[in-house]
């Protein structure tokens, strides 16, 4: 029997090893790894609530069972409370630390199962939160609760409620909406049973508030009978006991309003954690120490429910506000779970936080992610020293740099301040983007003097463009059903994506990846001579148009880059102005107020203005498909957005080479067929055999890119069919192509794949599998 040791408590462990997820072979430790992992998010949604646990000790396609009661063998550690039933007296678990959550794992209790109320002392309190869970019926998917839960949001947003929706894990949706002042859990019952009768009435053939089975065939069941303070809920960020490891996972109302909706396995869910922070933030109150439980809220009241003097040296306050100067700033190093920075600003009493992964920034052209995390006390600015393993922030902190600062402005979207430390010094900006998530910018100098405007010797200025911006990417989706009036349309091109960077004549131009793509397409060179009295960078592509007006990528793989046209379709920066905070729709006006009259780029129009017409007219002009754009959405750098929707006319993938077989008559001393896969978490995924589509050109170039990568072994993960393998010539798979194909097999292979060209514009690692290609 192995020991684990969790915020300072030993915990035995077996059959570590055992599988619990069959179809993906999740193991316990795996589970046991989520649940300490997640728990700074998932346990202020658990405090001070009854843990009900479902079990599934033989793995989730074997029976499960429900367990209220603590067995006398959990750990003595456990908090716990006597709670009367009807007929019995129930010890429950309280959950407050990881290693209770590790705890679940070990006990295979895959779900952990909570009322709206807390605990008053050792009776049942008040509901805190109220909560819908939205369940499809026969014939209903996600999407359909997702429209749900969004007129649910408007409801309660109308009588003063903030809702925040949790994607179950299972097949529905749960939306919590935390209560400012708590309310008997038949008073939350009342106001639930109120809101889903409302919607049932507004759309009977789509929404049911009735318990029956018979009535939920074709709609969504608002059940608010949740709140009943005798019923349970599966709690936010619990895995599920599904075939697959999915979490009832917190989502942005964003990704409910975007097609493609999906629950999400625990290994997404820590990766959006680690990005994000924890969505549901502010749904539920914190508790605090004991001595401060009953009294007012205070701006510390949150630190201190995070936190215990038995175990951590960091500092808690009972209470109160001490004031100081406002003029304090400190940046500790934070040796966590992650390596990142915590840059604290003395304000009204408090230091107000943010953890910023990447330290502050040194150069006005880059910004850095800041996360908002709770206001901390003044003893804060001096501490140093290592918070346990296991709790809220475990690992080391020392002091990165403190001082002083000028506060120029401070409002609840945007602080600037002057700092005068010794590693830290300048005029910084804090931004609000999203939730908790805040840019964080070194301001340029300001005023510069005449003699330093032009400093360079043939009186070009000095370009002060952002180095390197990685395009923003669209999501795969399906454009049609968007709503009118709040999408943009374009075309999707058949070339390579280009960043263009001018610069008073002078000319860079980088790929999706940062590959230098100057030299290649120096035809553009007549698009920096007409702007050569502006600095810009321009989003675009590179294309070939053929014989019919075309864009061929074919054609663009064998061009040698004087016949090449510029599409561009974005304007980021222009003549010291950063647009990717402007809208898209504004950013459209001002690009095509830079070229009018310009015959060495082409802007083409806007596709019809709703989606089945841009759809139609894409198809009509033989485009590569539809880009969907959000009129209002800001530019992204290198992320992935849903704010943009791209869908195809015809299925491409593109593809890595893992290898060759030779040719027979005429291509017997050749490539006859290529071995192509796609890189997941096991390897290089196998998709096929392409061997069509070639031409004589196309080969050459391909025998010489690969030459070289020749090796030993395959580089597949799995072993390849017989006839696939035979005679297979191996290669390290650095080479990614395209291929066009008909559609894919039962068991994900491409079936009738023709190539299509080389992708010098991608890496392995960018290659993924296109669902909707």
């Amino acid at each position: 029997m192995a020991t684990l040791e969790i915020a300072g408590r030993k915990l035995s462990v077996t059959n570590l090893d055992k599988v619990l997820f069959p179809e993906t072979g999740t193991t316990k430790s795996q589970v046991i790894e989520y649940y300490t992992s997640i728990a700074p998010a998932m346990l202020p949604h658990l405090a001070g609530r009854a843990v009900t646990r479902k079990r599934w000790p033989n793995g989730v396609d074997q029976p499960s069972f429900f367990e209220k009661n603590l067995a006398s063998s959990a750990p003595d550690w456990l908090e716990r409370r006597d709670m009367q039933h009807s007929d019995r007296v129930v010890v429950y678990p309280l959950f407050s630390t990881a290693a209770d959550l590790a705890w679940l794992g070990q006990q295979a209790a895959i779900e952990a199962h909570v009322p709206q109320w807390r605990f008053d002392g050792d009776a049942q309190g008040l509901a805190t939160r109220m909560v819908f869970d939205l369940d499809p019926g026969d014939d209903v998917d996600l999407a359909r609760c997702a429209e749900i839960a969004c007129e649910i949001r408007g409801l309660m947003t109308d009588i003063g409620f903030t809702a925040y929706p949790v994607t179950s894990g299972s097949k529905g949706i749960h939306l919590y909406v935390p209560l400012d002042k708590p309310l008997t859990s038949s008073g939350a019952s009342t106001v639930a049973k109120h809101v889903a009768t409302i919607l049932e009435e507004r759309s009977p053939d789509r929404v049911t508030a009735t318990m029956a089975k018979a009535k939920r065939t074709g709609r969504v069941f608002v059940d608010w009978s949740q709140n009943n303070g005798k019923k349970t809920t599966v709690a936010p960020y619990s895995m599920r006991a599904r075939s697959e490891p999915t979490v009832a996972a917190p989502r942005t109302w964003e990704e409910l309003e975007s097609p493609g909706l999906t629950q999400l396995r625990y290994e997404e869910v820590l990766e959006r954690y680690q990005d994000q922070g924890d969505l549901l933030a502010d749904l539920d109150p914190p508790l605090g120490d004991v001595e401060t439980a009953s009294a007012e809220p205070d701006k510390l009241t949150k630190y201190r429910s995070m936190r215990s003097r038995a175990k951590t040296p960091e500092p808690i306050p009972t209470g109160g506000e001490p004031r100081g100067n406002d003029d304090t700033f400190v940046i500790q190093e934070h040796h966590a779970r992650r390596l990142h920075y915590d840059f604290r600003l003395e304000h009204d009493g408090v230091l107000v936080s943010w953890a910023v992964p990447k330290n502050i920034p040194d150069d006005p052209t880059q910004n850095r992610l800041a996360v908002h995390t709770e206001d901390h006390p003044l003893e804060y600015a001096t501490f140093e020293g290592s918070i346990p393993k296991g709790e809220y922030g475990g690992g080391e902190v020392t002091i990165w740099d403190s001082g002083t600062y000028e506060l120029e402005k401070w409002r609840d979207d945007e602080v600037i301040v002057v700092l005068s430390g010794a590693k830290a010094k300048g005029r910084f900006a804090l931004i609000k983007t999203k939730g908790d998530q805040w840019l964080m910018h070194l301001m340029k100098e300001q005023s510069p003097s005449p003699d330093d405007e032009h400093p360079s010797n043939n009186g070009v200025p000095e370009s002060n463009l952002p180095k390197n911006v990685a395009p923003m990417l669209a999501t795969a989706g399906d454009v049609l059903g968007l709503p009118d009036g709040e999408w943009s349309f374009e075309g999707k091109w058949d070339g390579f994506r280009v960043v263009a960077q001018f610069s008073y004549g002078e000319m860079k131009l980088t790929s999706r990846t940062g590959k230098d793509l100057t030299e290649r397409f120096r035809a553009f060179q007549a698009l920096a001579d007409d702007l050569k009295d502006h600095e810009a960078i321009v989003d675009g592509e590179a294309v070939v148009f053929d014989a019919d007006g075309i864009s061929s990528f074919e054609l663009l793989q064998n061009s040698t880059g004087k016949h090449v046209d510029f599409i561009a379709f974005d304007l980021l920066h222009l003549d010291g102005t950063s647009l990717l905070r402007k809208k898209y729709s504004d950013r459209r006006k001002l690009l095509e107020l830079l070229t009018t009259g310009l015959d060495s780029v082409i802007v083409p129009e806007l596709l019809p203005s709703t989606a089945a017409e841009a759809a139609a007219a894409s198809i009509e002009r033989g485009l590569e498909g539809v880009v969907a754009k959000r009129s209002d959405s800001i530019y992204q750098p290198g992320k992935r957005a849903k704010t943009w929707i791209k869908s195809k006319n015809w299925r491409t993938q593109e593809v890595v080479i893992g290898g060759w077989r030779r040719g027979r008559g005429r291509r017997g001393d050749g490539i006859g067929s290529l071995l192509v896969g796609v890189p997941d978490e096991g390897g290089l995924r196998y998709l096929g055999r392409v061997g069509t589509g070639f031409s004589e050109q196309a080969l050459d170039r391909l025998s010489t890119e690969l030459s070289p990568l020749q090796t030993d072994g395959s580089p597949f993960a799995e072993t390849l069919p017989t006839a696939d393998r035979k005679d297979a010539v191996w290669v390290t798979p650095l080479l990614v192509g395209e291929v066009r194909f008909f559609e894919w097999t039962d068991s994900m292979h491409l079936r009738h794949p023709s190539w299509r060209g080389i992708r010098e514009d991608k890496k392995p690692e960018d290659v993924v599998i296109e669902h909707n290609s």
